[in-house]
């Protein structure tokens, strides 16, 4: 009778263990591969022997200062794009900043841009990953002395490179931007004109990745050691939402505070992530941004762009914003020694699992709705095909409780309608692309159409 009862509780607890099929492309898995920790050091250590990359620094030298740092950077990225068979093409994006906060006169900035044109001449699509390359003192107007910026965010700078190195080798039917901006610690300002060309020029943004401190384990006063997790942080109600009062009407009848572009592109990043990148959490932040803080990803979110914020899971603030010291028995200063490189391998290739699969997949659909003419405890939505890029093979149609944060059933359909057996009062939905290899597009939560 023992044994019985224990055969029992085996079988019963083994077919209650959930089965999760991981169906990864091997294309991508090899470039997620070839991401390097060596490269990522060498990145880092090198844009910290430059001493300084303050904003208002040094534009002369040759060796130390922000000029010398974005002089390196564009060098770097020129040789990486030799690879690319003349796809991509590297710039400086030179602009002045007017005097204002945190800049004392007018300055000249510039931000590194490499852009790997996607290959399909239909496919208008753009996908960007951005670091910025600035480091500052505890006084923000300082220029001068030692400014190391090691984790913030020479290591979000090197993701953007590493990810241009593996990926100009490679071809893609949609646009990756990599972008290596300045000026952030004086006030977003490198970004925020990257967002405003993009608006101006008519940039099909689908989704941009900012990686912004991604390189320490380290919990400061909790004692955390977490090399798995990483955040990302995503915003609710729109940014520009206070400049349309319809879509926060909108947002309010139909309960979708929790379903912004952006917070679909955060739950994807979470899927293709750990899909691809071994012993990784990706947690899920819903705010634009850590308490009261901002980052890059701001200025594209002003724009009406989606976009979101990568960050380590736990932060030590002795590292960041501070002079290099030692005080009280306190060492204080963001070196390259206490930046974790096989940490910001993963968050790496966390971002390139993401970019590729998006810039491989169907464009988003169009025109995604769900069905109101009647009270029905059923739920039809209806889709048109998007206009750029190529046809899909087919679509999910993504379900999930109110209350559950990821996306819980996916169910595939080839036409551009379906009538699901749930409905629409108690369950969230939204729809994706997919082409026959199973890449999926960014889902597109539904409006309410008649």
């Amino acid at each position: 009778m023992k044994y019985t009862l224990l055969f029992l509780l085996a079988f019963i607890t083994t077919s209650l263990m959930a089965q999760t099929v991981i169906k990864q492309d091997s294309v991508i898995k090899k470039m997620v591969d070839e991401v390097s920790a060596k490269n990522i050091e060498a990145i880092i250590r090198k844009l910290v022997s430059f001493k300084s990359r303050h904003t208002l620094g040094d534009t002369t030298s040759k060796t130390e200062g922000v000029g010398a740092a974005r002089n390196w950077i564009k060098t770097e990225l020129e040789k990486y794009a030799e690879l690319s068979g003349g796809r991509m093409k590297v710039q400086l994006d030179t602009f002045t900043q007017p005097k204002g906060e945190r800049i004392d006169k007018p300055f000249l900035l510039k931000n590194v841009i490499a852009t790997l044109k996607g290959t399909d001449p239909n496919d208008t699509r753009v996908y960007i990953v951005s670091g910025h390359f600035d480091s500052r003192r505890t006084d923000v107007m300082n220029p001068n002395g030692f400014e190391p910026g090691a984790n913030d965010d020479a290591s979000g700078t090197a993701v953007s490179m590493e990810l241009a190195r593996v990926m100009a080798k490679k071809s893609f039917p949609a646009t990756i931007i990599f972008t290596c901006v300045v000026g952030e610690e004086q006030g977003l300002y490198g970004s925020a004109n990257v967002a405003k060309r993009a608006k101006v020029e008519g940039w099909n943004v689908d989704a941009m990745l900012n990686n912004d401190i991604v390189g320490n384990t380290h919990g400061m006063e909790t004692d955390l050691k977490d090399n798995r997790s990483v955040r990302v942080f995503s915003e609710g109600v729109p940014s520009i939402a206070n400049d349309d009062k319809k879509m926060v009407a909108n947002l309010i009848a139909i309960g979708g505070e929790n379903d912004s572009p952006s917070r679909e592109l955060a739950r994807y990043v979470k899927e293709i992530g750990e899909r691809y990148v071994d012993q990784l959490d990706v947690k899920l932040i819903y705010r634009r941004d850590r308490y009261l803080r901002g980052g890059d990803h701001t200025s594209f979110l002003k724009q009406g762009f989606t976009a979101v914020r990568v960050t380590e899971m736990n932060e030590d603030f002795t590292r960041q914003h501070q002079d290099v010291r030692t005080e009280k028995g306190v060492d204080y200063g963001d070196l390259p020694d206490f930046v974790d490189f096989n940490y910001t391998q993963k968050v790496a290739r966390m971002n390139l699992s993401v970019l590729a699969n998006l810039a491989i997949a169907p464009a988003p659909p169009e025109n995604v709705g769900i069905v109101t003419g009647e009270l029905t405890n059923k739920t039809t939505l209806k889709w048109d095909a998007p206009k750029t890029g190529k046809k899909p093979a087919g679509y999910y149609v993504l379900m999930r409780e109110t209350i559950s944060p990821y996306w819980e059933k996916k169910f595939y359909v080839t036409e551009n309608n379906t009538t699901l057996a749930y409905s629409k009062d108690n369950y969230l939905f939204a729809v994706q692309s997919v082409d026959a290899d199973g890449h999926e597009s960014l889902p597109i939560f539904p409006k309410p159409i008649r």
